[in-house]
């Protein structure tokens, strides 16, 4: 059998590469021809040649965004969360090559029909919404962490030294606060929405999408308000396009004026008329709860951030909770983006700490493995615990769960916050960034050896020796073969 694959994780940047290179290895050991094709923060090594397309015997779409399927037009075509390539390469390649795994096209580039249609189609439409937002956060992301750093790099010169007539007032700092807030932050809620509606309507949902998002902004919706206005900007721009119709003297005006006009007048008039102040009064509240909170519900709501974010290591629920608290920070509420943070180190930090202290538990390669964990841990890069948890999940996930949930807790029990929405422990450095930053390298710490303490107890010795007993049976035969 000959596969095409295209890998690709919102970020681009840790899924997208593991996916490749766990169907590669697994194509390999079972026989099957596979060239993968990566959508990531760099550009792909490889790309299709037309003989690859039209020799290929299935297209393999394992991404969480939009793909341009049109030059895969009459294949077959198998779309599935790049997660799941990524834990389970061998197992989805199976299900391909047993007919366990339906095709979403047939030879026509038709969807296939089935009994469970309608279950199919719910399942669909909530990838679909989810490919869109994610889409949109993609998008988001780099402004954020630009924008937040360069604030947080700002802060350096003292809290208000970005304020005129300060005693502490620094031009530079004034600068970097200017640029990161007043720009590349001030741009995050319009830049969610375009993405979102982009994703829905293509590039004509970009204007609608835009302008909603900045209506956010003015009418206090903030994020959630932007989330909303994104999918409500793409939506309407379908309407428009497919429910609208000219003479063709005068289709041309369609995209550049008929489209925008509508678009963004619908879109504008719902946000201010109907959706804005229900939005606002709803994050007030929200806001007004969480400053309120006490140490206790502080602790609980950061023990579940933890759980969260380390539960599927970079995946949906790990981003949809991130950006809810990077959503917090444009209302002042810095705490939950800092549990994230500490909760996100935690799982490659506490299997990193696990190789190095419980070494028996660990092959060879895992313990080599472990020194570049350290630095992925510690650079905020939750995906570095994949490749252990792929290998023994009913061990390691619960254990990275308890970690991160502990190290969430302790972040938010101890009103730790962080005014930098990225960086990991390289942000520590920056005056002023993260509050109570003793308390906050102890609660990372804590996380971190409380999971490789689990790991010490629940994870299984390896047996090196037969393993190099294995090794060596191998190397006779490739002896005797050679003989």
């Amino acid at each position: 059998m000959k596969l095409i694959a295209i890998t690709a994780c919102p970020t681009g940047v840790a899924h997208t590469y593991i996916a490749e290179a766990n169907l590669k290895k697994s194509a390999a050991k079972m026989g099957i021809d596979i060239v993968v094709e990566t959508h990531g923060a760099v550009e792909s090594e490889y790309h299709f040649t037309q003989d690859d397309i039209s020799q290929a015997d299935a297209v393999l779409i394992a991404a969480d965004k939009v793909i341009d399927l049109r030059r895969f037009k009459g294949k077959r075509i198998f779309k599935v969360p790049v997660a799941r390539a990524a834990k389970d390469a061998s197992g989805l390649l199976s299900n391909i090559m047993s007919g366990a795994l339906k095709p979403e096209m047939n030879s026509n580039s038709e969807a296939l029909n089935s009994d469970d249609s309608e279950t199919q189609s719910g399942k669909s439409t909530l990838s679909q919404l989810y490919i869109h937002l994610i889409t949109g956060v993609n998008l988001m992301i780099p402004f954020v962490i630009a924008g937040g750093i360069l604030i947080a790099l700002s802060f350096s010169f003292g809290i208000t030294a970005a304020t005129p007539g300060d005693a502490n007032f620094s031009p530079i700092a004034k600068m970097l606060s200017d640029i990161g807030g007043g720009a590349a932050f001030a741009l995050m809620l319009p830049i969610l929405s375009l993405g979102i509606s982009k994703s829905i309507s293509g590039n004509l949902g970009i204007v609608s999408g835009a302008v909603g998002g900045m209506l956010a902004v003015h009418t206090g919706a903030g994020f959630l308000g932007a989330l909303f206005a994104g999918f409500l900007a793409g939506y309407i721009t379908l309407l428009v396009v497919k429910y609208i119709h000219l003479p063709k003297a005068i289709a041309g005006l369609k995209p550049i004026l008929i489209v925008p006009l509508l678009t963004v007048l619908l879109t504008g008039a719902l946000m201010i008329l109907v959706i804005g102040q229900p939005i606002r009064m709803l994050l007030e509240a929200l806001t007004s709860f969480l400053q309120s909170m006490g140490n206790m519900n502080a602790a609980i709501m950061g023990l579940m951030i933890g759980v969260m974010v380390a539960f599927d290591m970079g995946g949906p629920l790990n981003k949809t909770v991130c950006m809810f608290a990077i959503g917090l920070m444009s209302t002042g509420i810095y705490e939950p983006i800092a549990a994230c943070m500490a909760a996100g180190m935690v799982p490659p930090l506490g299997i990193a700490l696990a190789t190095t202290l419980f070494g028996r538990k660990f092959t060879a390669q895992e313990r080599e493995t472990g020194k570049v964990t350290y630095v992925l841990g510690l650079s905020f890069i939750t995906e570095g615990a994949i490749p252990y948890a792929v290998s023994d999940p009913l061990r390691v996930i619960p254990a990275i769960c308890a970690g991160s949930g502990l190290a969430g807790a302790l972040s938010m029990a101890l009103g730790c916050a962080s005014r930098a929405p990225h960086g990991g422990v390289f942000v520590l450095f920056i005056p002023n960034v993260i509050t109570h930053v003793l308390a906050y390298m102890f609660a990372i710490s804590a996380g971190a050896l409380f999971t490789a303490v689990i790991l010490r107890f629940i994870k299984k010795d390896v047996n090196e020796t037969l393993t190099e007993g294995v090794n060596d049976v191998n190397q006779h035969e490739e002896s005797f073969e050679r003989g």
